[in-house]
């Protein structure tokens, strides 16, 4: 029986014939396909600028630095994300703190979030940067957290990893007032490159900043023309990165762009069909609220316990199913237990952890693929009863 991973791409022929025509051009790096996709990225996500680089987490590093995140400045985001999300302010030698989750969704609980800041406004500790992550594809309350950061004076970078062809309030992802917005194109996420990442901003500043921290610091732009020697000179402004992505990736990633909706439907589709498998039985879905569209990145549920969660888990690997965990709450894990944080630090998180398991979804599954899922859950349950 072929194994079912809880994440796959999808390549098809139109993705390789469009690598091949790159790989086949004078191109195949920092040429004409990485402009297109970024103007197409724009496009799709609601903004008016996109850089493309070489992963999310390279997103994350240098839209860190290009919000001011330094020595003495502090980062707050969730606890339930994968570890780049906070390790991006470490890069910067800056601060991390977290907020708490909310129980239905997993994302940065608002509530959460506006108790935080009062007590830190008191210490005369406010943070920086926060960066809500938009969970399993689901944006978080981007209103209220917007509105907070206006009254308390922080920049908003929206770890949208998961979440590219989702909606909030009928707009597209990155049509509001956050500074940036980061997307990650690994190939379990709704639309792939590879690795790959991308930043969108409304703010032309930004752009400019980002498109030289991620190639070296560098600018050939006319405003350092006094800097020149000739027509072949190039002037690094500040310490960059080589956090490029190639034409090779820009090409797959812009193919693939043409499938966004139609891959945000699927899954979404798939997710509803596990929703009504589920009804009536102890698995609970994430909930998805009313006025957004998630991308269904990740099909998430909870169970009544640990020791459940372990057996579904253990029963579908034995059923060559493979589902995973999201996530291992950051402040838990060894490196960030040095910093001083602990278990019972962000107690939301810590019970979304225990209880919940992500099963497969992605868009060539078949109705017999899900089928296997749900039985393989399903017996679990029924063994508990008995």
């Amino acid at each position: 029986m072929t194994a079912l991973p809880y994440g796959h791409q999808e390549i098809t022929a139109e993705d390789v014939a469009a690598v091949e025509r790159v790989l086949k051009s004078d191109h195949i790096t920092q040429g004409p396909e990485i402009e297109a996709f970024e103007r197409e990225l724009a496009h799709k996500c609601g903004a008016k600028y996109a850089v493309a680089v070489s992963s999310g987490t390279a997103a994350l590093h240098i839209g860190a630095l290009s919000l001011g995140l330094a020595p003495g400045s502090v980062l707050w985001t969730s606890p339930n994300s994968f570890v780049a999300s906070s390790n991006c302010a470490y890069y910067c030698g800056a601060e991390v703190d977290f907020v708490d989750i909310e129980e239905e969704t997993g994302n940065m609980s608002v509530a959460a979030l506006a108790e935080k800041l009062t007590g830190a406004q008191r210490k005369g500790r406010l943070p920086d940067v926060v960066v809500p992550v938009h969970f399993a594809g689901q944006p978080c309350d981007m209103e209220e957290i917007l509105a907070l950061a206006r009254v308390y004076n922080f920049r908003v970078m929206v770890d949208a990893c998961h979440a590219i062809g989702a909606q909030y309030q009928g707009k597209p992802l990155a049509e509001n007032e956050a500074d940036l917005t980061v997307l990650s194109f690994h190939p379990v996420k709704v639309v792939t490159t590879g690795e790959g990442g991308a930043l969108l901003t409304n703010s032309e500043d930004l752009f400019r900043r980002l498109c030289m921290l991620r190639s070296h610091g560098v600018s050939r732009n006319d405003e350092y023309a006094s800097e020149f020697d000739g027509p072949w000179s190039y002037v690094q402004v500040e310490l960059g990165f080589n956090y490029r992505i190639t034409d090779i990736q820009a090409a797959l990633g812009l193919n693939q762009l043409d499938r966004l909706e139609a891959y945000v439907s699927r899954r979404n589709d798939i997710s509803a069909a596990y929703d009504d498998a589920f009804n009536g039985h102890a698995v609970t879905p994430l909930t998805v609220k009313q006025d957004r569209l998630s991308a269904r990145h990740l099909y998430v549920v909870r169970l009544a316990s640990s020791d459940l969660r372990r057996r579904v888990f253990e029963q579908l690997q034995a059923e060559q199913i493979r589902p995973q965990v999201h996530y291992i709450p950051i402040h838990t894990q060894p490196y960030y237990r040095s910093k001083g944080f602990k278990r019972g630090d962000f107690p939301v998180a810590e019970w979304h952890y225990d209880r919940s398991i992500t099963l497969p979804l992605f868009p060539a599954m078949t109705g017999q693929d899900q089928e296997r899922v749900i039985a393989g859950v399903l017996r679990v349950l029924e063994t508990s009863r008995s």
